[in-house]
């Protein structure tokens, strides 16, 4: 069977060959075998260039698997270093990118499912690992392309975008990517003037109202850590003022042990709001 289909084959090369040298073309549907051969070369090929895993379209792809449901505690590798990610492809890195992806995200799902069901989300520390291994990646992956701008254009040229401080349309400054323009950005005044974003009299108005709320929510941290130093000081007489210091520079440690007994006697510790109290002093009582 081995020596006919070998000779048949043999003779279906010889016939193709004949047929090319006197202009004819010689198609499947004349010959069977030829049809069927064909038709075999064609699908091992594609068996060979088609990769397929296994489809999952559900929605618990996002979520640990259902071993883990419950535990206290699941066991997971360190994070990727850069030395073990220099020795590794681009296309290797690529891959692993998307994996590292995929596992930061079902992650944090596991993280918002555990916050909703007020319970503790087992080994939060994978999401660290996650993080740093993309990082990591990241940095491998901006030295490469370094090294690659170095050797093509030059030193000093690293390939990436570069970034300016620019105003966004509500006047704030932010590390914007640079893109290019018929005429310098800084050159072209007159469009800034008018097209611009971040000018204009809303614009004003909001930086201001802006700056006025960041300037009182500074002011409330200020008066709550003053408050917090205050109660250290009454409970620990003998407390180290120099690391205090430290720990709140924005605080006037020694200002604040002197007047000590001045301010604590200021501040009366109400449960609720003063006004409450006041309320119910002048309200008069039902006989």
């Amino acid at each position: 069977m081995i020596i006919k289909t070998m000779f048949c084959w043999k003779s279906l090369q010889l016939l193709s060959s004949k047929c090319h040298s006197f202009g004819l073309i010689l198609r499947p549907s004349m010959c069977p075998l030829m049809r069927t051969t064909t038709t075999a070369v064609i699908d091992d090929r594609r068996r060979r260039l088609l990769h397929t895993t296994s489809i999952t379209c559900h929605l618990m792809e996002f979520f640990d698997d259902s071993k883990n449901f419950g535990e206290t505690e699941v066991k997971s590798g360190r994070e990727w270093r850069k030395d073990e990610l220099r020795i590794k492809s681009n296309t290797d890195l690529h891959k692993l990118w998307f994996v590292l992806y995929k596992e930061r995200n079902m992650l944090k799902t596991m993280e918002e499912a555990a916050i909703d069901e007020y319970e503790p989300m087992p080994s939060p520390e994978r999401i660290d690992k996650v993080e740093q291994s993309m990082k990591n990646l990241e940095e491998v992956v901006r030295e490469r392309n370094k090294a690659y701008w170095e050797l093509q254009v030059g030193e000093g040229t690293t390939g990436e975008r570069p970034r300016v401080f620019r105003k966004d349309i509500f006047g704030r400054l932010r590390w914007i990517g640079c893109s290019e323009h018929l005429m310098p950005y800084k050159f072209n005044t007159k469009w800034r003037s008018l097209n611009a974003p971040g000018f204009g009299k809303d614009v004003i108005d909001f930086t201001r109202r802006l700056r006025e709320k960041q300037m009182l929510q500074r002011k409330g941290q200020i008066w709550g850590t003053t408050l917090y130093v205050r109660n250290l000081l009454r409970r620990f007489p003998d407390i180290d003022i120099d690391y205090l210091q430290e720990l709140y520079p924005d605080v006037n440690i020694k200002k604040e042990r002197e007047h000590l007994d001045e301010n604590i006697g200021k501040i009366r510790n109400y449960r609720f709001h003063s006004a409450l109290y006041k309320s119910k002093q002048n309200k008069p009582l039902d006989h």
